[in-house]
């Protein structure tokens, strides 16, 4: 028992200069829906995010829900079709996303930071006019892009103390729903915050070498090196674009890394180490 309680005295003393340094820094995180596929999972990234507003960071949670979305629209019987792989979102896919997004998942990430003794609060990219979108593409229906970006919502409730957890959904000029690629709206909303990190959490543990190894730091001119050798291919390079238009339009530093891996939003902030791939200008 004393053994433990030293290391544990230890590891907060070892993490003391990391959380001086992010002390008062805005990191956006990205949580993707396989990552909530378990409530142990969703509990102990709830705590993770409590313990880092606790101390002096200020984290804005973006998630996505794909599995469960899917899994609605399979128990209304509403049929997905898909052009180049990506879902075509007409009126009624959209009406069950944002029930989804906007009920459902984010509810359940809001109720889970609040069990551990954080204040969350869920608004989606429609609240406050926080999103603003154009179609993507004709063929994709009500798919949106990001076109503007008022942060003012979220900067209001972080000043509060509150922690935002934001649906990616957005409204077209004419105010109609659009759905939006989560890691897309993170981006958006990291840039329009200007934000110290934005933490990409996905399934694998970061951007791989031609040997397989995670590559723990690049710089944009690095990723586009690393693509054009077909390095970097598949489901990496949306998120590398993501990460690159993030720093290039003002976030200090982008991180892809394994969402899965226990207590990974802590190893990056507040370890040496680190966790997954680091992109920067």
């Amino acid at each position: 028992m004393e053994h433990n309680s030293i290391a544990t005295a230890k590891i907060l003393s070892d993490a003391l200069p990391h959380m001086q340094r992010h002390d008062g820094s805005v990191v956006v995180i990205k949580l993707g829906g396989h990552a909530m596929s378990s409530d142990e999972g969703m509990a102990r990234f709830a705590r993770d995010v409590v313990l880092m507003r606790q101390v002096g960071v200020k984290p804005v949670i973006v998630h996505g829900g794909g599995p469960m979305i899917n899994e609605m629209l399979d128990k209304l019987g509403i049929k997905s079709r898909f052009v180049g792989g990506k879902r075509v979102s007409d009126k009624a896919t959209v009406e069950v996303v944002e029930m989804v997004l906007s009920g459902k998942v984010n509810k359940q990430i809001v109720a889970a930071i609040n069990a551990e003794g954080g204040q969350a609060v869920g608004i989606s990219g429609r609240d406050g006019n926080l999103l603003h979108c154009t179609r993507a593409d004709g063929d994709l229906g009500l798919v949106g892009v990001p076109s503007k970006v008022e942060p003012h919502i979220i900067r209001a409730l972080v000043a509060g103390g509150f922690i935002p957890v934001i649906a990616p959904l957005g409204a077209g000029a004419g105010g109609e729903i659009y759905n939006v690629n989560g890691d897309t709206t993170a981006g958006a909303i990291a840039a329009g915050l200007s934000a110290d990190r934005l933490l990409l959490l996905t399934d694998v543990d970061g951007v791989k070498d031609s040997h397989g190894d995670v590559v723990t730091q690049l710089t944009i001119a690095r990723v586009l090196e690393l693509t054009e050798q077909g390095v970097i291919t598949g489901g990496m390079i949306p998120k590398t674009e993501t990460a690159m238009q993030a720093v290039k339009c003002g976030v200090k530093a982008v991180v892809i890394m394994n969402g899965h891996r226990e207590n990974a939003c802590l190893l990056e902030l507040f370890t040496t180490c680190g966790a997954g791939s680091m992109i920067m200008a």
